[in-house]
């Protein structure tokens, strides 16, 4: 008995297209193939099945009987396969209703949630999102595995086996309440050691490179407030005289909900990349693909 191990589909796709045109020419240059390479895969599926299949005569290659039962039921198997390939490349939003997970930071939510949140509701109604920080030691496993689609944020520790897609790129500056009695305009190293800080420790991330620059460079700060994360600092901002070191685009998020303003830093922080970060597994994935390119054309607005 023919066992499915010893089948090669590209012999079936040779067989379908001898039964079609019946001449060995004419397949080699449908297929892209040769003809001596079309007249061995007719050989090895001739000693595959115990046949002749086609015969050659004045008309070109007829078929056997056997191979007229063969060829409706292999027309049919491989239209059923190309099929099923077929809903694999294919997401369609307006009708999915997906769960997607991204691996963030508070502040990546605050900046990318509510365009994406919106943006969904005009495109993807059924398609919802669950966040989990970025900062988690299992993340690499997570996107591996899949339980985490996308990451984003400044991700050095995703390296091999991980693609990345710069969303833009970052700077840091001097974020304080408007009317703080620093606001004027410019900050000076002097009135930045002179100010008192609140310090987001964001571990984990790459935020870290701020906090490092500055301590390198033998710069005091008078720090009276650290907090794990971004959610908090707009109120206490808008509510005291303390000033941060933060990424600009949280300040532009927050200057009108919390009457914010920031300066340019006084010492030169080097800019960082926002990317977007996924396995290689789901390179091609229809889904992943389409959730990374939606994700691509928000950082742009």
């Amino acid at each position: 008995m023919l066992s499915l191990r010893d089948i090669d589909l590209n012999l079936l796709v040779v067989f379908l297209q001898l039964y079609k045109e019946r001449r060995v020419a004419l397949v080699a240059e449908n297929l892209g193939l040769t003809a001596p390479a079309v007249s061995n895969a007719l050989s090895r599926l001739r000693k595959m099945l115990g046949d002749e299949l086609f015969l050659r005569t004045a008309r070109g290659m007829e078929p056997t009987p056997y191979a007229n039962l063969l060829a409706e039921p292999i027309a049919s198997a491989l239209a059923s396969i190309r099929d099923t390939l077929d809903r694999e490349l294919e997401f369609d939003p307006a009708s999915s209703t997906r769960r997607f997970t991204i691996a963030m930071t508070d502040l990546g939510e605050i900046h990318f949630l509510p365009k994406l949140m919106s943006r969904l509701g005009e495109i993807a109604p059924g398609v919802t999102i669950s966040t989990v920080r970025n900062t988690s030691d299992n993340l690499a496993d997570d996107l591996e595995a899949g339980r985490v689609d996308i990451a984003i944020g400044l991700l050095p520790q995703l390296k091999g086996g991980f693609f990345q897609r710069l969303l833009f790129r970052q700077r840091y500056v001097c974020v304080l309440r408007q009317g703080h009695p620093l606001d004027r305009g410019a900050m000076t190293l002097e009135d930045f050691e002179g100010a008192q800080h609140v310090v987001v420790v964001a571990g984990g991330t790459g935020h870290a490179i701020a906090d490092d620059t500055i301590q390198r460079r033998g710069v005091k700060r008078n720090v009276r407030l650290s907090v794990p994360h971004f959610n908090a600092l707009g109120h206490i901002l808008a509510r005291t005289d303390l000033i941060a070191t933060i990424p600009e685009r949280y300040v532009r998020e927050n200057v009108v909900p919390f009457g914010l303003t920031f300066l340019p830093h006084p010492i030169p922080i080097p800019e960082f990349d926002v990317n977007q970060f996924w396995h290689a597994k789901f390179n091609k994935e229809p889904g992943n693909q389409w959730l990374r390119n939606l994700i691509g054309e928000l950082a742009i607005d």
